[in-house]
């Protein structure tokens, strides 16, 4: 194996041959599909007379279309059963393992990979979606692909992909109250830039990023690709260990602690050298918000929105475009703007310790009359154990909806959707015009402890203000 960064190191473990366009031929350890971008490829198979070479390194389960309020077949929307059912199709042809909902596996699938032990130190991970990038967090190499990728990574078990450079990005410090990983991923896509990270993978370090747990991990590879990036990782250490110790597709025993002895292999050595570095100081950090339509259009909660003449000459007319789309007004605070609906979910927040976080944020209040609010578990495994510990009867007695497992608001492909000009205090990733399913609505980002607290004040809140309230 070579000598440098992780991502060098698993490059090169997994390069075939080098391909006459450039690019390098990888071959690949995991693949995820689900109902959206594999029927295609599917049927480009099927064309060829082609089978799935190695179905028992493909994973299948639904998300996007799946409802979150009742999910019983036929579903409603005849687009979205279509999509279901040649899923389960195509999937029973190949011989290919899905999490279905009847399994009570059933998620999103940055979700269920990892939960399932199928994502490991070392891999590469491809997925016919853009934030595929998640899967780093356990020092895997994790690319979103497009459909004729998918074709031939079912055909072939490999991809063809161009070498990137690599950019290591140091969260320094502590992170203080209420200041979470999502805070961590905004601020670093608001200083480089929506395309920043273009011609780049981030390798996340530094003391805050190593004191998080995987989930906080996750959260930030997560939203690599919002920053422009091809990849995000951050490198296996311990806490990457425990957390994969027992889980369904890990081996146990002597293979497994033999199996860690190589994920810690593939750290990046400390001589390794990088394209370029970025310090942020993390204990300087407050909770943010986006005040536009980009996930790079952010600020802390208590710093003004910027004046569009203050900012790059190129940025200028897409910030005024998005001022008046969000109805914000330069030098002005986010605080206190008002919400009408609080999106607690999705593959970027909505996992079990981000659950537990809200929650806590939410016991002891009511959600504002003014406002509808709905919890959506990133998986079924998820909503099980968030049930066993009470925490939907937290979110139920405060006023949430209490949801499935999916995608959901995030973005609008199923019934979960904005109406008009409503906006939306989101735990999700993207804030783009329409994204969750209005042209009208508004969407700011933040973590789940500030919608908690949007939530309940039916505006967007310092969750810091909330805390000291709960325990005053």
């Amino acid at each position: 194996m070579s000598e440098g960064t992780l991502y060098d190191k698993v490059w090169d473990r997994h390069a075939v041959t080098e391909l006459p366009t450039g690019q390098t031929q990888l071959f690949v350890g995991l693949h995820l599909i689900h109902e959206v971008t594999s029927p295609q490829a599917f049927g480009m198979l099927r064309e060829r007379d082609l089978e799935v070479a190695y179905p028992e390194r493909t994973h299948a389960t639904v998300d996007h279309i799946v409802p979150t309020a009742d999910q019983s077949r036929p579903y409603g929307d005849e687009a979205a059963e279509e999509m279901m059912s040649e899923l389960e199709q195509n999937v029973r042809d190949a011989g290919i393992e899905f999490s279905s909902p009847e399994t009570g596996d059933q998620g999103i699938v940055h979700v269920v990979g990892p939960e399932q032990g199928r994502t490991q130190p070392g891999m590469t991970v491809v997925c016919g979606d853009s934030h595929t990038a998640t899967h780093g967090a356990f020092g895997a190499l994790a690319f979103g692909i497009g459909t004729s990728q998918i074709r031939d990574v079912l055909a072939t078990g490999t991809v063809a992909m161009e070498k990137q450079k690599v950019r290591q990005v140091r969260v320094t410090g502590e992170l203080g109250a209420g200041v979470t990983a999502k805070d961590v991923i905004l601020e670093i896509i608001r200083r480089l830039g929506t395309d920043g990270g273009v011609g780049y993978v981030y390798e996340y370090a530094g003391e805050a990023i190593e004191s998080l747990d995987m989930e906080g991990r996750m959260s930030i590879c997560n939203m690599s690709i919002e920053g422009g990036a091809r990849a995000g990782y951050v490198e296996p250490d311990e806490t990457t260990i425990e957390y994969l110790r027992g889980r369904d597709a890990v081996p146990e025993g002597e293979a497994f602690e033999e199996l860690a002895e190589y994920w810690r292999s593939v750290r990046s050595d400390d001589d390794a050298e990088y394209d370029d570095v970025v310090e942020i100081d993390g204990s300087a950090l407050e909770p943010m918000v986006t005040w536009g339509t980009t996930p790079g259009q952010g600020v802390g909660i208590t710093e003004p929105i910027p004046h569009p003449d203050e900012l790059p000459e190129d940025k200028r007319e897409t910030a005024r475009q998005a001022q008046e789309h969000m109805r914000v007004e330069p030098g002005e605070t986010m605080e206190g703007y008002e919400v009408d609906v609080a999106f607690l979910g999705s593959c970027t927040n909505a996992r079990l310790p981000d659950l537990r976080r809200a929650a806590e944020v939410v016991a002891g209040h009511e959600v504002h009359d003014d406002v509808r609010a709905m919890v959506v578990p990133g998986s079924q495994r998820v909503k099980a154990a968030a049930e066993r510990e009470g925490l939907d009867e937290q979110f139920r007695e405060a006023g949430f909806d209490w949801r499935g497992a999916g995608c959901s608001m995030c973005l609008g492909m199923n019934p979960d959707q904005l109406e008009g000009d409503e906006a939306c205090a989101s735990s999700s990733n993207r804030n783009f015009v329409g994204r969750q399913g209005s042209k009208e609505g508004r969407t700011v980002l933040m973590s789940p402890e500030m919608v908690a607290a949007a939530a309940v004040r039916g505006e967007v809140t310092d969750v810091r203000e909330i805390a000291e309230v709960a325990t005053a």
